[in-house]
């Protein structure tokens, strides 16, 4: 057996074996293919040696049922995250008045070096990763108090360079325990940083990042091309967390200037400057569309699809909505939906034809 490298490569393998048994079970109840009592034993034995491997080694889901199951435990493993963080910082408040600076230094360092000694500690004792994302939300969560107390005991003004250690630390637990919600969290806070100082350069106070919409693109493109720089295939779905929020990063701010020309830093009539953005948005969306059919990315697509739709309504309705009738306005945006989804299947097909290898003859 050739070693899997992630979790979700043996879940893939998993999914094609399960896939397998069905389609054989059809063929051979339509006599396509018969195999020997001997030939099916040898791959049922095979396939369930594979999967206790594989199960054992990657807690994998095996069947439908432990599929189900494991998206309502990771549902808890998020919530239960949530209200622990909430339950450590409501303690907090609760208690921090009652304690001397020393004794509120030492509490918040230790409350830091413990939580991130019981994350490292279960990352080891937990195969499945459930209780693991558990333990770091909540050992993300006291570093962020623990940086946000310390300036408040010390006085120390705020600043956006706290953004940095707080997407280093995210970093940090996402690569070390494969958690891509807290790989999010610290691509959330460099972007905000990255933002902040482009605000600054030009005069803004680093907590008006979001009055220049511009600010964010140059994050947005570096985490958009960072999966292509540095592999991420030992991962779990870290290259698709890069671009989608590169992608967000984009396009929110260009769907913002397209109807709010003032906060551009282009120094041309705010009209023109909507006017650019929605057509920059037009054909950015349909571009990445592009990409990612080339490129087989389907989550890069459906952001491109969802955008192009977004960008097209709100134009719609710039033009439409006070200029006629609600039925005749909503049957257009119903009938530009049917021409999306005829367009869509027409590539779909053409995708499907150029995938099927050449018949020789």
């Amino acid at each position: 057996m050739i070693d899997p490298l992630t979790r979700v490569t043996a879940q893939e393998r998993a999914e094609e074996i399960r896939a397998f048994g069905a389609e054989l079970a059809r063929l051979e109840t339509d006599k396509v293919v018969s195999l020997s009592e001997q030939q099916q034993r040898s791959i049922r034995e095979y396939h369930e040696q594979l999967l206790g491997e594989l199960s054992s080694r990657f807690d994998i889901d095996k069947d439908t049922r432990s599929k189900q199951l494991s998206k309502g435990m990771r549902i808890a493993s998020f919530l239960g995250a949530l209200a622990l963080a909430a339950s450590v910082f409501f303690l907090f408040q609760r208690f921090w008045d009652l304690l001397g600076t020393t004794p509120q230094v030492l509490v918040l360092i230790g409350a830091s070096g413990l939580t991130y000694g019981v994350t490292l500690w279960t990352r080891r004792k937990d195969s499945t990763g459930y209780f693991t994302k558990l333990a770091a939300l909540v050992a993300f969560a006291c570093f962020v108090l623990n940086v946000a107390m310390m300036g408040e005991i010390f006085n120390i003004p705020s600043s956006d360079k706290a953004l940095l250690l707080f997407a280093a630390y995210a970093f940090l637990l996402a690569y070390l325990c494969d958690l891509r919600l807290l790989l999010a969290g610290g691509l959330l806070c460099i972007t905000a940083f990255i933002a902040a100082r482009a605000g600054e350069l030009g005069g803004l106070y680093w907590l008006d990042l979001g009055e220049r919409p511009e600010n964010f693109f140059p994050a947005a493109l570096a985490m958009f091309s960072l999966p292509a720089l540095i592999s991420q295939v030992r991962y779990t779905g870290f290259a698709q967390t890069y671009r989608l929020l590169g992608l967000l990063a984009l396009f929110l701010p260009m769907l913002v200037l397209a109807f709010w020309g003032e906060a551009s830093y282009l120094h041309l009539d705010p009209r023109t400057i909507e006017h650019l953005y929605q057509v920059l948005g037009f054909l950015g969306a349909a571009a990445v569309v592009w990409l990612g059919i080339k490129a087989k990315w389907p989550d890069v697509t459906n952001t491109g699809v969802t955008f192009f739709v977004v960008f097209l309504y709100t134009k719609l309705y710039d033009w439409w909505w006070a200029e006629m009738p609600k039925y005749l306005f909503f049957l257009i945006l119903g009938l530009t939906a049917l021409l999306t989804l005829f367009v869509l299947r027409r590539l779909r097909a053409e995708g499907i034809m150029s995938s099927q290898p050449e018949v020789r003859t």
